[in-house]
């Protein structure tokens, strides 16, 4: 299979680089968050010509684990802390940097244009191995008038500790009792085993696997929403707690972070999945940018803070050249106001 160049580069998941100076940060973590990060940094380096920042593409569970190891100054995850792992790291804060969304993606030959209807129980059954066919009368329900195939459906899944794994089982956690009951939610669960299941790492391994193998599901950042369309991926409306089925736009990821960003705590490490709205689509989150509060030096202290107060503002990291291209949406204010305190925090 023959790539487009910017797709090819997005497998290739490189170490990116800005210009060296007198202070180097390290980000490693989040997929989803990876292709912002690289425009982030590109252009952090005009601003700040004296710090160098350096981002990996390596899953959001290695993120939130290099940041409590102290071994990257900035783990990203699309995925909270667990409570366990703030207790046991009162030092390590959880920063929204700005909100996303994540999508459920298909291909089906002949179909990937539909916009097919899927709900949260149908999507477990898929992933329990309880719905096996394209064409099973819980999916026909939810598209009349559409020529489903009588094809298996091949279940694709994240085999790294991964965000996006995080933000997607939470949704069917909360959508399915069977799921609760057995799965729950996380980075890592302990998925069930379904016949025909494939595995990949990263979004972009991701979405490489759903282009070559028809059939297939995936759930995929929206950060990635260009290789799937230059792939000819089909991408599905989600049934949101109105029972309205929904494609994640600005308006619908705003409406639905409107719902929950008032309920956001101190620590800011809270669900944004499945609020409430005629108006919300129901895969949103926070990507969190997860910082030790103590760092080795006072330079590398001051440097961090810089950069993270720029990636939150509206006029730097926030900004509509930033975030429209990856299909983010800013902050509200009084969510960057709590990041802002949070930010502050950070010293040696």
């Amino acid at each position: 299979m023959r790539l487009a160049p910017p797709f090819a580069i997005l497998l290739a998941l490189p170490m990116a680089v800005v210009h060296a100076g007198g202070v180097a940060l390290h980000e490693t973590g989040s997929t989803l968050l990876y292709p912002l990060f690289q425009s982030w940094v590109s252009d952090y380096a005009r601003a700040a010509p004296d710090v160098s920042i350096s981002t990996r593409a390596t899953g959001s569970g290695a993120g939130i684990t290099a940041a409590i190891a102290g071994t990257a100054e900035i783990g990203t995850s699309d995925a909270y802390m667990s409570d366990q792992q703030a207790e046991q790291n009162p030092r390590v804060v959880n920063i929204p940097l700005a909100i996303s969304a994540q999508t459920v993606n298909y291909n089906i030959p002949g179909l990937d244009a539909a916009g097919l209807r899927l709900d949260g129980p149908t999507l477990a059954g898929i992933y329990l191995g309880r719905i096996t066919e394209w064409d099973a009368p819980a999916i026909a329900a939810m598209n009349p008038g559409v020529a489903l195939p009588h094809r298996r459906i091949v279940p694709l899944r994240r085999a790294d500790a991964s965000g996006d794994s995080f933000i997607f089982t939470q949704f069917l956690d909360f959508s399915d009792p069977q799921w609760e009951d057995r799965i729950g939610y996380g980075t890592t669960v302990s998925w069930p085993e379904v016949p025909g299941e494939r595995t990949a790492s990263g979004n972009a391994a991701m979405v490489q696997a759903l282009t070559a193998t028809p059939y297939s599901i995936a759930y995929v950042g929206i950060s990635f929403a260009a290789p799937i369309a230059r792939a000819g991926l089909g991408t599905a409306r989600l049934e949101n707690q109105s029972g309205r089925f929904l494609l994640p736009t600005p308006q619908t990821v705003s409406a639905a972070a409107s719902m929950l960003d008032p309920r956001t705590p101190p620590d800011e490490r809270l669900s944004l999945v499945f609020a409430p709205g005629e108006e919300s689509y129901p895969l949103i989150n926070y990507e969190y940018a997860v910082v030790s509060t103590r760092q080795p030096d006072a330079a590398t202290a001051a440097a961090l803070r810089g950069f993270l107060l720029w990636a939150i503002s509206l006029d730097g990291g926030n900004s509509a050249k930033h975030l429209e291209a990856v299909g983010f949406i800013a902050l509200p204010d009084f969510i960057r106001g709590m990041s802002e305190r949070q930010i502050g925090l950070i010293g040696r």
